[in-house]
């Protein structure tokens, strides 16, 4: 077996970005991209083939175990556009991070295909449309992708910034993540759904079609990516309405809905002090 994703050496490259400054993130992307790929889509091909419970069971685990082991990266490029639209991390990280999970998911796919010749399991599949004049019309799958991403995104936002489960909070927002996403898949069939534009991309280099190219479709990356980033953006704006957090560093004139704590007051005790030593 012999393949060398197209696009890898440049997304390695990005790792040594600032001499180094990000090359754990890009480590924590690039493995926790592989437990994803790995941990997920292995449900129904190598974990419950005969059972749809048990493969619902593989996938709602696989959630889990690729973000604990994988050390909490975000491995899809729409969140990860709109963590650097909430400020919860620079650009420099968010194109490192972007980076990383484009290799991973090229690494992953041919990777775990090699795994099920040489063990004799079923191969993977990924997200992908057909285009079709009857149904799964490029627009109709461009916003079955969108509005799945957005969902998405809400359900992130609730579970890790919005509930507190006290010393349960991880293995509990993990579990609802994983719900979630499984109940997304099931609602918005038409395309995967990916819900992740490096999903939909590595899958298309390595098992859709013409296989070690890139798609030369526009109607992939209208679905897959505009889609996908149109939805983080919106998402962002959405909770930044709600929570007045600030939006690629703006304040938005709406909001914020959420109730904010209020400002401390001055301790006029140490101020009395200050001016004292002053004087």
């Amino acid at each position: 077996f012999n393949f060398l994703p197209p696009g890898l050496i440049l997304s390695v490259t990005s790792a040594f970005i600032a001499d180094g400054a990000f090359l754990s993130v890009y480590q924590s992307e690039f493995l926790g991209t592989l437990l994803m790929i790995a941990c997920t889509f292995s449900a129904g091909k190598w974990i419950g083939v005969d059972s749809t419970s048990v493969a619902w069971a593989s996938h709602f685990f696989g959630v889990i175990a690729a973000d604990f082991l994988g050390g909490g990266p975000h491995v899809d490029p729409a969140v990860t556009l709109s963590m650097w639209a909430l400020g919860k991390c620079s650009y420099t990280d968010a194109f490192v991070r972007t980076s990383a999970q484009m290799g991973g998911g090229l690494v992953a796919f041919p990777l775990f295909f090699a795994l099920s010749k040489a063990l004799g399991l079923a191969e993977f599949g990924g997200p992908e449309f057909h285009m079709d004049e009857a149904e799964d019309h490029p627009v109709e799958a461009f916003l079955s992708e969108t509005v799945a991403t957005f969902l998405l995104l809400i359900l992130i936002y609730v579970v890790n910034w919005e509930l507190n489960f006290g010393s349960y909070h991880y293995i509990i927002k993990q579990s609802l993540t994983a719900i979630g996403i499984r109940a997304l898949i099931e609602f918005f069939p038409i395309t995967g759904p990916a819900m992740n534009p490096m999903l939909a991309t590595a899958w298309a280099v390595f098992g859709v079609g013409t296989k070690y190219v890139y798609p030369d479709d526009i109607e992939h990356y209208f679905v897959y990516w505009v889609g996908p980033y149109i939805a983080a953006i919106l998402a962002s704006v959405a909770y930044g309405i709600y929570s007045g957090n600030p939006v690629f560093g703006a304040k938005l004139p709406l909001g914020p809905i959420k109730k904010q704590a209020p400002e401390k007051a001055p301790d006029t005790k140490e101020a009395d002090k200050e001016t004292k030593k002053d004087k």
